[in-house]
Parts: C-alpha cells; sequence; structure tokens
C-alpha cells in the first residue's frame, strides 16, 4: 500500500515492438490429448487452493470450526509472498489513531514470531504523532502522513513456520508441491479441483472451495468473468523478484539517508545504473531487503514474460550488488543471501463477484451490512474500509468463495487489497464462512451473513457491524 517510490518513475517496462504492440505468442499447432481418469485421492469438507496468507488464514479458519479441510500449495512453504515472495515489510495494520483493525489470524501470526524475528514500533507508539517517534520510525517504514503504524519487518522464516504449527494445530492437512490444474464443475457447482504433481493426476472433491490462488486459477476455469484493468501511471501492476543482502549494516545506512549526501547518492544511481531501488532495513541490523526493480508492461499470467522478468531481475541484482558495495554506507560487505523463490505479482485477475469494492463507497466511508473485514484506509483524511462478504462471492458458481488479492473490486482498490494484511483479512473471512458453509450443508452464498459476523468476531476479528454480538 505504501511502497517507498516514486510510482511513475521507478517501475521499468516491458519491451514492445516498432508498433507500439506487445509481441505475439506463435501457435506451431496442436496435439491431442487422449481422454483419461482422474483418481479422487481425497474428500473433504473444504479445499483450500493456494497456501499465500489468505489461504493460510482460510483453512485454520475453517479447520477451528471443526471442518475436514486441505490446504494446497505448489511450493513447499506457507505465506506466499510474505515469506517465499520476500515481501517481509507488512503493511499497516492499524488506523490512523493506532486502533488495530487487522486483528484476529493477521494478529495471530505476528505474535507468535519470536521476539528477534520481527521489528516495529511498540504498541504504545502505534498513532504517535511525537516528532521523534515519528524521525526514528519513517525510515523504517512504519511512520507515514506523520503519525506511526504498525507495519513491521519479519523473518520470513520465522513466519514460515508459526503458519505451518498453527495451519497444522488446526488440524488442517497439508498437500505441498501439486498444482492446481482445474476445477470440478457440475451443473453449476463447484465440486472440487484436479491437481498435477510428482505421482501424477489427481482430484480432491470438497464440499466448498475457495481459491485463494492469487490469479483466480479456480475461478477462471470454473467460468466465472474477471477483470484486468489497471490504474495508469501506477506501480500496483508491475512485477518483480525481491531478495535479501547479508553483510551490511542497517544502522550506518539509514543515517547515512538523513543526511543531505543521499540525494547526491540516489541522483548518480539512477545516472549510472539506469534505475534506483533503495534498500530497506530489516528486523535484522545485518540483512537488507530489495523489493525491486519493478517492472511493467508484462503478465504474470504468460511464462514468457515471467522467465523474462526473472531473468532481467537477476541481471539487475548483480550490477546493483557491486554499485552498492563500492557506493552505499554500510554495504562495503555486502552479499546476496537469498532470491525470491516466488516472484512479486501484484495482479493478473480480479473476479467480478456479487458485489465489487468500489473507490467511491470507501472515500464516501460506507459501512456495508455484510462487512466481514475492516481495512486501514489509504491516508488519515478516509475512514476505515469496509470489506463486503459480497466481493469473496461469484455470480455464477455454488460452492465457491474466493479470498487474497484477487477479489472482486475494481482497480483502485485493488492497490491496498492486494496487501499481506489485507489478504489474510479476506482469507480469514473465507475460511469462516466456509466452514460454517460445509458444517451446515449450503452454499456460501446461502449462508447468514449474521453467522459468519458472530464467528470471525468469536475468532479474534475487529468488525463494526454486530459488534456486541455474542
Amino acid at each position: 500500500m505504501y511502497e517507498p517510490m516514486d510510482e511513475a518513475a521507478e517501475c521499468y517496462s516491458a519491451e514492445i515492438n516498432a508498433g507500439g504492440q506487445r509481441r505475439e505468442r506463435k501457435i506451431l499447432g496442436m496435439v491431442n490429448e487422449p481422454p483419461r481418469q482422474v483418481p479422487v485421492r481425497h474428500a473433504v469438507d473444504v479445499l483450500v487452493v493456494g497456501g499465500g496468507p489468505a489461504g493460510t488464514a482460510a483453512a485454520i479458519a475453517a479447520g477451528r470450526l471443526g471442518a475436514k479441510v486441505i490446504l494446497a500449495e505448489r511450493y513447499n512453504h506457507l505465506g506466499g509472498l510474505s515469506t517465499g515472495g520476500l515481501v517481509i515489510w507488512i503493511d499497516r495494520m492499524t488506523d490512523w489513531d493506532g486502533r488495530l483493525l487487522i486483528a484476529g489470524l493477521g494478529r495471530e501470526l505476528l505474535d507468535r514470531l519470536p521476539k528477534d524475528a520481527v521489528l516495529g514500533p511498540a504498541e504504545s507508539l502505534w498513532g504517535s504523532r511525537a516528532a521523534e517517534h515519528v524521525a526514528t520510525w519513517k525510515p523504517r517504514i512504519s511512520a507515514f502522513h506523520g503519525i506511526v503504524t504498525h507495519s513491521p519487518m519479519v523473518d520470513p522464516e520465522a513466519l514460515k513456520a508459526v503458519s505451518l504449527q498453527a495451519v497444522r494445530e488446526a488440524g488442517v492437512k497439508l498437500l505441498f508441491h501439486v498444482w492446481a490444474s482445474s476445477a470440478i464443475v457440475q451443473d453449476g457447482r463447484l465440486n472440487g479441483v484436479v491437481f498435477e504433481s510428482k505421482q501424477g493426476r489427481f482430484a480432491v472433491t470438497a464440499k466448498v472451495v475457495i481459491d485463494t490462488t492469487g490469479d483466480g486459477d479456480i475461478f477462471a476455469d470454473a467460468g466465472e468473468t474477471s477483470a484486468s484493468d489497471i490504474e495508469p501511471n501506477n506501480m500496483h501492476h508491475c512485477m518483480n523478484t525481491s531478495w535479501l543482502l547479508g553483510g551490511v549494516n542497517n544502522e550506518t545506512w539509514l543515517a547515512f539517508q538523513s543526511t543531505a549526501e543521499f540525494s547526491d547518492f540516489t541522483s548518480r544511481a539512477r545516472r549510472e545504473l539506469g534505475l534506483y531501488e533503495v534498500a530497506m532495513a530489516t528486523w535484522r541490523n545485518d540483512v537488507a531487503v530489495f523489493m525491486g526493480p519493478r517492472w511493467s508492461g508484462y503478465s504474470g499470467l504468460d511464462v514468457d514474460d515471467l522467465t523474462e522478468v526473472e531473468l532481467r531481475s537477476r541481471d539487475k541484482m548483480m550490477q546493483m550488488l557491486s554499485w552498492y558495495r563500492a557506493n552505499a554506507p554500510g554495504f562495503k560487505d555486502a552479499w546476496i543471501l537469498l532470491t525470491a523463490p516466488q516472484i512479486g505479482v501484484r495482479q493478473t485477475r480480479r473476479l467480478l463477484g456479487q458485489g465489487i469494492m468500489i473507490r467511491e463507497d470507501w472515500r464516501k466511508g460506507v459501512v456495508h451490512d455484510d462487512e466481514i473485514a475492516i481495512s486501514p484506509s489509504l491516508g488519515p483524511k478516509f475512514d476505515p474500509v469496509s470489506v463486503p462478504y459480497r466481493s469473496l462471492l461469484p455470480r455464477g458458481t455454488s460452492g465457491l468463495l474466493v479470498a487474497g488479492r484477487h477479489i472482486s473490486t475494481d482497480a483502485s482498490s485493488q492497490t491496498f487489497m492486494r496487501e499481506i494484511p489485507q489478504c489474510w483479512l479476506t482469507g480469514h473471512a473465507a475460511g469462516v464462512a466456509a466452514g460454517l458453509a460445509a458444517n451446515t450443508g449450503v452454499s456460501p452464498s446461502e449462508m447468514p451473513v449474521r453467522d459468519i459476523q458472530k464467528a470471525l468476531l468469536h475468532q479474534g476479528a475487529h468488525l463494526r457491524v454486530f459488534e456486541t454480538a455474542s
């Protein structure tokens, strides 16, 4: 939501042809696949597809309601971009008065982290406008508009561990190293998903499926429509591979950023490298993170584009490492500790659901009757943002819920609803709704919203609607 960059200047464009069009993809022919039967290996109440922040929260929430849950993930870890993508800066979880809005499972996962695995302002400072506190935390990306916020840096391995622990404690069965390939739809109902794996194709059937793939892979294959428009001159459509540097001294680096020489440093970097990406101090003094460089004009659904972004990113990493070693105070002994195993994609598909979160609503402070989450707003002049249950529901397919960065929003709202805390929010709500629907034998769209809200409050979520419900 508040990435520290000039949005227009620091997103680097894909190459296009002389006519200003994207390069064409050639189809060299077709092959026919023979029909085949796919074995059903699991039958569950709730199937969660995608183990990122939204999927992790959804699986925990449904499991705690007693549902039989499978969480399927293509990588070998949970957390998605918050761990494997090295998006280790957790964006604001508080409002502008310091009140924690993103509570529930998001707060629980952060509270479970060891003290040496998270760095951010103490709770007593959330909402502080004191100049000395703002000066301390602004360089660490935890103060905005002159207000200290709860926006910590975390150790990605520790977050993987606590996410895994919480999922297993909830009785959820995990399937790693599987790739969802197709939705099983019959008479307008989603009955499960077919997966690819090292042991071949297999199916998992479920009473309710939650699509937390990030790209809407399941709802798209089920036939639901989506939007993909973006706001022009905005970095929220860019892609990148993040990376960690070890052997740095963040105290030295942060002190340098407050000097007059820092402006010349950034100007020289742009001239000599053709780009500039600021190193961000992390949860440790000797580790820095680069969340870029960012590339625009590429599609997160195109294999060639994904490959090119990886290649360009890794070339630039080596150039930037050399330049930082030679020019940045605190970086002379720096080395590449880790490059993210997951590419950072900000948006691809967005569901066109039963309700669409739109900018006009949250700018007016609308509180939806079917509110299932509250997001911090973009600035102090706006009220917290009400997230309606309808934005998680597809229009045509029963037995399906959607959570994460591809919920039903307009382009403007997606720029903050895609963030890690917001994915915890919508995942938590989807998991509660799915667990209740499976337990009562109805489709998620038929669940009384009041019941969902009660269960969310019981699991520690913060809502403005029915806050006193028992």
